[in-house]
């Protein structure tokens, strides 16, 4: 999965209105956008939660589910953690048991109802989610390695079940197993600005608030960093999958091609060069029906601490291309195309339409 991006038309959705206000305008957004309509309801329904209008948050779900929808496991999964928030917790399991039963192919729906168990204080239930999540999705003959996990369909989602697997077994006290020694392993391997400076185990550790001589402001910044990574990574999970073309400003192009000059025969040799690439290639995929294209923002710093941490080949396409989709996981990509009438995505000021959108120019 690509670990799941927000519309852009979110952004009109003014912050000072009230929760309910911001669903009703996103449900009037999903009839304006009905390519986004499920992301929008989606969203729409975790607005009316937090008024607690649990209802009709519940009823726009189960519209989704009913008039059939991209993804259903995922909105089976929304509608869980739903159900959860109203106080039908009887219901919320047996939903859970039956969406367990599917086998969803995708991580999004086992992270968002492992996660819920486990922020509810159910953490024998959050770890068996997370252990079934990650047995089916890796399969009994998968060697538990770094590398099988990395060339994983959905290499991030699997590596949030797993440390999320951990994170809870660790509040239980529960032994380490091979799944937990797999989890250190991921951690340690993620680029350095994507760790904290300490050791899973420390990160997890649920005795951290009342040992002695702990710092409190260290503390809290670490208590903080994870709610951040896991909030991050839980609203990645509704976001469309974004097939994504790596795109280069032209200061970084200029540092790519003077480090790789040999970039220069898949880029171009000048930027307007890369930017008709980029262009193309997208627009080819979307003659072929490919859907949720984007384009992922790449920096020479980001991507040199991708290639370390796994030891990989800049100059190998794979390798961009799985850099491409870790920055899409991130959320440092835009959807592709733009509206017409606004900026194009190339940075020229220009509307789309009269820049890379039109069709002349490519």
């Amino acid at each position: 999965m690509s670990r799941k991006r927000r519309p852009t038309h979110r952004q009109s959705v003014p912050r000072e209105r009230t929760d309910a206000q911001q669903a009703e305008e996103l449900q009037a957004l999903a009839r304006k956008y009905p390519q986004d309509r499920e992301h929008l309801l989606t969203e729409a329904a975790e607005y009316y939660s937090r008024a607690g209008q649990h209802d009709r948050a519940l009823a726009l779900l189960q519209h989704l589910l009913d008039a059939g929808c991209e993804d259903p496991h995922l909105v089976q999964a929304l509608r869980i953690d739903a159900l959860w928030e109203a106080g039908r917790t009887d219901e919320a399991r047996e939903a859970a048991t039956n969406l367990r039963r599917q086998h969803p192919t995708d991580t999004g729906p086992w992270n968002l109802v492992a996660e819920m168990f486990e922020t509810t204080g159910e953490l024998h239930d959050a770890a068996d989610y997370f252990t079934a999540g990650v047995t089916h999705l890796l399969g009994p003959a998968t060697p538990l390695t770094v590398a099988a996990v990395r060339g994983a369909e959905d290499a991030l989602g699997i590596e949030m079940l797993v440390i999320g697997r951990h994170r809870v077994r660790r509040r239980l006290d529960q032994t380490h197993d091979d799944l937990d020694q797999l989890a250190h392993a991921l951690y340690q391997h993620r680029p350095p600005h994507l760790r904290a400076n300490s050791t899973l185990d420390d990160l997890h550790n649920p005795e951290l608030q009342t040992a002695p001589g702990n710092d409190p402001q260290a503390l809290t910044a670490s208590i903080e960093q994870l709610s951040r990574e896991i909030e991050a990574r839980r609203a990645a999970l509704t976001r469309p999958r974004l097939t994504c073309a790596l795109f280069w400003n032209p200061d970084e192009f200029t540092q790519l091609l003077d480090t790789w000059p040999e970039l220069a025969d898949h880029y171009g040799s000048k930027h307007h060069e890369h930017i008709r690439h980029v262009q193309q290639t997208l627009q080819r995929l979307s003659n072929k029906g490919e859907p949720h294209l984007g384009i992922a923002h790449g920096t020479m710093s980001d991507f040199l601490s991708f290639t370390q941490a796994d030891n990989l080949p800049p100059q190998d396409g794979d390798t961009r291309a799985h850099y491409a989709a870790d920055l899409a996981a991130r959320g440092h990509a835009t959807p592709w195309p733009p509206p017409r009438n606004t900026p194009c995505w190339c940075g020229s000021a220009r509307k789309y339409k009269k820049c890379c959108g039109n069709p002349t120019h490519t």
